[in-house]
């Protein structure tokens, strides 16, 4: 054990693209090979009970489950795939360790003995909703401008952003009273309070546990237990963190636990980076981590290595220059010494012979129209294919990207023959018209469900159904909505009946049939022929839930003799896995409660479904790498940590480049361990946006190669002129 004491904890710090995790491995190959020298010289190699002998006892963290999966394997590569060692994300380790140890928590909590069930986000959505539903119609809550599902929505975060702060779910109410006391009803935190307080008993009695009650029953009762905490030290004796500048508050008790009780810790940090920070990560609090320690271990300190920005890049030299150019719009004679390498340049520039420009450039994209700039942009994206730039060296970003742009940009390119995707597009699955076909599909089958169905859906779903995703459809959309006027019978309940079905009659049954065609009609009569056979396996109850229906559709109409494009692959993906969540939390609900009608259950799964939930993706976390042009908003392309050879911002006019917008939840600023315990004013908001706009440009200027395009428009997609601040960055371009 002395050659373990040896090896001193270590704090790396430094910005993006540094060699942070570079680092990292280093110190875990000296940890390994500390490990196999330990064994060699073990005076009890044959003693089981010895974490030594077994295996490497260390834990592994990463910041995201895309970062984890790539860490795990550098750190795999590194050592030859030699070491198994426990590699997971904060959120997941909390997880993990409440689902190992819940029967300590049964004991502590007084609960009932029953297997532990996580919660997606959006099953908690639904079911809060259900169950806070006459509180909120009887009590008119008296927040000016939420709507019920952000009401929800603000009501659940709050409770996971006292969770991830390590602050007692008690204390909400006077925290949000100090932080803002401008809200019009005195009574509205208390009453939140008393909302969050059934939900989490609510959740505990049925042993189901979101987010915020898997942190909050980790740091508040299991690891202040002295059996869990022998237990967790005999299991972990050296630990690695990556990115804790994106970890919750909470995690730094479990490492100030671990270090101060000798273990030996490897963190990464970057001061520029809290790509979280409002969403539940504290930054500052975790950079405190490297003090000198408090507990039981002589451990003083962690051993500081800094690490400086790669001197590759246009970020390297010029960046701080443009974050005071924008910060403070510094101008005349002072431009050219503040922004170094990035050279206004205005023409597209002659290239080298390695196919890219000879020296970093940086241009402008101005235009009075936003529907302009982005056909300027995606010329200037083609023109740069065709002289030699690889699809895959170029990203879109944008601080807020709506549909209407993002399929504009795609469908441009295409034209230009280059292939573009959106990075962790994470949309509404209802969004996508194969998940809405086979919702349809679920309405029509089930009884009682009338009313979620309509002619144009269904004209939809005899399109998706009846075709080849590459291909022209069977029925194509003339012909279906001819079916649909002509077929589709409608079956609203009105009288309390719920065996009505609407019903889709052959084709024959209107007179000039032979208009759809032979292709169309023998499609058709397949599809209704299937529907038949589902309906009568259903009155026979030979279908034990939907989820069965969704995968006999999914087999039979979308992947029996083809292969569907991979946006489409993984939206069916998140629309099954997202089903099976859903009965799997029901049939756990229906052990306690009242058995509800399977057909209110489908009911309410297509409603919360077309009501715009966002789901958990897939499983695998990544998506692999993707050939074409790169589009994401800001918070996703820092979060995955891209960098690309060349860089377009769009919009740089708009003033969403310094606001958190969907990034950051409601309250968040007031659950930050430096809050100092007063109002939250408009001055501290200003005050943050702008930190966040600086850490956004330090962040960003380093990922980029050889170019970067400033894309702006006088006027925004909704008529407004734009003066966003990085409007003094474009000027100085200019």
């Amino acid at each position: 054990m002395a050659a373990v004491v040896t090896f001193e904890s270590v704090w790396i710090s430094g910005p993006s693209r540094s060699g942070k995790t570079t680092e990292l491995l280093k110190c875990f190959r000296h940890l390994m090979d500390l490990w196999s020298e330990t064994r060699k010289t073990d005076p009890l190699p044959r003693n089981q009970n010895s974490p030594l002998w077994a295996e490497p006892p260390i834990l592994v963290l990463g910041a995201t489950g895309d970062n984890r999966l790539e860490l795990a394997q550098r750190l795999d590569e590194a050592t030859g795939n030699r070491y198994a060692v426990k590699s997971t994300t904060p959120l997941g380790f909390f997880q993990e360790e409440v689902s190992l140890f819940w029967p300590m928590l049964i004991e502590s909590l007084n609960l009932q003995a029953q297997y532990p069930l996580q919660l997606r986000p959006e099953t908690e959505q639904e079911l809060a909703t259900l169950l806070w539903r006459p509180h909120l119609d009887e009590e008119n809550w008296p927040w000016v401008g939420v709507n019920e599902y952000r009401l929800v929505r603000n009501t659940l975060d709050l409770m996971q952003l006292a969770a991830f702060a390590g602050i007692e779910a008690e204390q909400i109410p006077d925290i949000l009273q100090l932080g803002l006391p401008d809200e019009p009803s005195p009574g509205l935190w208390k009453g939140l309070a008393s909302l969050q307080s059934r939900w989490r008993q609510w959740c505990l009695q049925r042993g189901l546990l979101s987010y915020g009650i898997i942190c909050e029953l980790y740091w508040r009762y299991l690891l202040p237990n002295r059996t869990y905490q022998s237990h967790l030290l005999r299991r972990y004796r050296w630990v690695l963190a990556d990115d804790v500048d994106e970890y919750p508050a909470i995690a730094r008790h479990l490492f100030d636990f671990l270090l101060d009780r000798g273990v030996v810790g490897a963190f990464t940090f970057n001061p520029e980076g809290g790509v979280r920070l409002g969403l539940g990560a504290d930054q500052n609090y975790l950079g405190g981590l490297p003090v000198g320690r408090t507990g039981r271990s002589a451990q003083p300190s962690l051993r500081t290595i800094e690490l400086s920005p790669p001197e590759a890049g246009m970020g390297a030299a010029g960046r701080d220059g443009v974050v005071e150019l924008v910060m403070s719009g510094v101008g005349g004679d002072d431009l050219d010494a503040l922004l170094g390498d990035f050279a206004p340049e205005a023409s597209w520039g002659e290239r080298g012979a390695s196919g890219v420009h000879p020296q970093k450039k940086v241009f402008s994209i101005q235009t009075v129209s936003r529907g302009e700039m982005l056909r300027q942009m995606t010329g200037k994206i083609a023109e740069a294919v065709r002289q030699g730039v690889a699809p895959e060296e170029i990203a879109i970003v944008a601080a807020g990207l709506d549909e209407i742009a993002r399929y504009t940009i795609i469908q441009s390119l295409n034209r230009y023959g280059v292939p573009a995707y959106s990075l962790n597009d994470q949309r509404p699955l209802a969004s996508s018209p194969i998940i809405r076909a086979l919702l349809t599909l679920l309405a029509v089958i089930y009884p009682g469900l009338g009313r979620l169905v309509d002619r144009d859906a269904v004209a939809e779903m005899l399109v998706i159904l009846s075709g080849h995703p590459r291909k022209q459809p069977a029925i194509d959309p003339v012909r279906a909505g001819l079916l649909a006027d002509r077929c589709y019978v409608p079956a609203i309940e009105s009288s309390g009946d719920t065996t009505y079905r609407p019903q889709l009659l052959p084709v024959t049954a209107f007179a000039r049939w032979d208009r759809v065609g032979y292709g169309a009609t023998t499609a058709y009569d397949q599809i209704l022929q299937w529907l038949t056979e589902q309906r009568h396996q259903l009155e026979q109850r030979l279908i034990a839930n939907p989820r069965i229906v969704l995968d006999r559709a999914s087999q039979k109409f979308l992947l029996s003799d083809h292969h569907l494009p991979f946006d489409q692959l993984a939206a069916l993906r998140e629309l099954m896995e997202t089903a099976a969540h859903y009965w799997e939390v029901l049939e756990r609900l229906n052990r306690h409660d009242h058995q509800v009608p399977e057909y209110v259950t489908v009911g309410q799964f297509i409603q919360m479904l077309r009501q715009g939930t966002v789901t958990a993706n897939p499983f695998p976390v990544t998506t692999g790498i993707q050939k074409g042009v790169t589009i994401a908003n800001i918070y996703q392309y820092r979060v995955t940590r891209c960098h690309h050879s060349w860089h377009f911002w769009i919009d740089v006019g708009s003033p969403l480049w310094s606001q958190g917008g969907a990034a950051s939840l409601f309250g968040s600023q007031l659950f930050l361990q430096e809050w100092s315990g007063k109002a939250w004013t408009a001055e501290d908001e200003q005050q943050a946006d702008a930190e966040r706009l600086r850490r956004i440009l330090l962040d960003l200027l380093l990922r980029v190669g050889d170019s970067l395009y400033l894309c702006h428009s006088d006027l925004s997609a909704s008529g407004q002129e734009q003066t966003g601040p990085l409007l003094a960055f474009v000027n100085a371009i200019i």
